[in-house]
């Protein structure tokens, strides 16, 4: 079960309408959605989760490293990246932009492949989105909608899946606000998850 943890930290999200990509999204899926302010400027939080998309490494604090694929260099519509989740590397996901609106700072994420991953790609997709409140500060929100295969097991998981997510967000105020880096090799969340509030579950 420990696997199935820590597979879906770079899938943060919004479920705000956009153009459907390659998931169908026919079958029955779960929704899970954590936000959480954050003392930082709108655009910098938002090149963190987004424009900086192949160095997710840098605020996950489940993920061991993760780089661009396939010619790609920052965050823009159709990039790819891979993230794994482990020191091996035998845990990982290849994901991809599929859609993107950079003026309401919206984007969305979906599943191309992965290996240990316990997910119909079909019927799975994330959103980030970040909201400006036009004092310095903002709300960074992510949703995830997801299927898991066996279909069963999504009963199991999905309050995993919301405390992924939130120990994500952490991460991410964390870095946004101090420079310091969490991720999965340096064990740092351990140490400042309790510095912070728990992020809202709203799903």
């Amino acid at each position: 079960m420990k696997i199935f943890k820590s597979l879906f930290l770079s899938i943060i999200c919004l479920a705000i309408a956009l153009p459907a990509d390659s998931q169908s999204m026919r079958k029955k899926h779960k929704t899970v959605k954590v936000e959480m302010k954050i003392n930082a400027p709108a655009q910098r939080v938002w090149e963190a989760m987004v424009l900086e998309y192949g160095e997710v490494v840098n605020f996950s604090p489940f993920i061991f490293s993760s780089h661009y694929l396939n010619g790609y260099n920052k965050g823009e519509l159709g990039a790819e990246r891979k993230s794994e989740f482990n020191e091996k590397g035998t845990c990982w996901v290849h994901e991809k932009i599929a859609d993107i609106d950079e003026e309401k700072m919206i984007m969305k994420n979906v599943i191309l492949d992965g290996r240990k991953i316990p997910l119909n790609f079909d019927n799975s997709q994330a959103f980030y989105q970040v909201i400006d409140h036009g004092d310095g500060t903002c709300t960074a929100s992510y949703e995830f909608q997801f299927r898991t295969k066996p279909a069963i097991l999504g009963n199991f998981i999905k309050n995993d899946f919301k405390k992924q997510l939130g120990g994500t967000l952490i991460g991410l105020k964390h870095y946004v606000e101090t420079g310091e880096r969490v991720t999965g090799q340096n064990k740092k969340y351990q140490s400042i998850k309790h510095n912070y509030p728990e992020p809202l579950v709203v799903k």
